[in-house]
């Protein structure tokens, strides 16, 4: 499968139902909702260190600080990239998994494709059955497991995700360069890498 041509993901999607999607597309209800009232970690009350923590209560209230930050910027963000018309034809959930299957050369497995989603099985399974029916992707039994279902992009699909794909990057970079310059660009993808490598798995 020819790999994403110009374009770019989402950005992180959120669970199914109510949040963030990337993915695909982001309920913005509920972001709108947490947005409102403050995604703030400590809700309010006293950032005292828990005994036998080594955290000082400074770094505390800088990991909030960060946290409500980038909590806020990704809200306003997908705010602008909802009402993009690069999503007129697709929704940002469908995009995100036809941009995430752009990156495999052929034939996955729809649980190895989850694993890069935030969306339930079930949810992935009733989009994927919507994007065969547009002819943007087609599935079938994986060979050595009957109950295992494999998927890839069609031809209409690879173009679909490129032509969506190009739309969005240049709304991305609209809205990053006219707040951030190139270097800063860098910094913060450097961070959010160095952010994303440290965490712990989820389990």
């Amino acid at each position: 499968m020819p790999p994403s041509d110009g374009a770019a993901g989402t950005g992180g999607t959120g669970p199914d139902g109510p949040g963030a999607d990337h993915p695909g597309a982001a309920d913005t209800g509920a972001e709108s909702d947490a947005a409102e009232s403050g995604p703030s970690a400590d809700g309010g009350s006293d950032l005292s260190v828990p005994p036998g923590r080594p955290a000082a209560r400074s770094d505390l209230r800088s990991a909030d600080r960060a946290w409500e930050s980038l909590f806020r910027a990704k809200v306003e963000v997908m705010r602008h990239l909802l009402a993009d018309d690069a999503f007129a034809t697709l929704t940002m959930r469908e995009y995100d998994v036809l941009y995430n299957l752009s990156r495999c050369d052929d034939w996955i497995r729809q649980h190895e494709l989850n694993a890069g989603l935030l969306m339930s099985q079930p949810s992935l399974s009733r989009m994927l059955e919507r994007l065969d029916e547009r002819g943007l992707v087609e599935r079938r039994r994986a060979a050595e497991d009957a109950r295992g279902v494999q998927v890839r992009l069609t031809d209409a699909g690879v173009q679909t995700q490129r032509q969506v794909g190009r739309l969005h990057l240049r709304t991305i970079g609209r809205l990053f360069s006219g707040a951030l310059t190139r270097d800063e660009m860098d910094a913060l993808a450097d961070l959010t890498d160095r952010l994303r490598a440290g965490l712990p798995d989820p389990g």
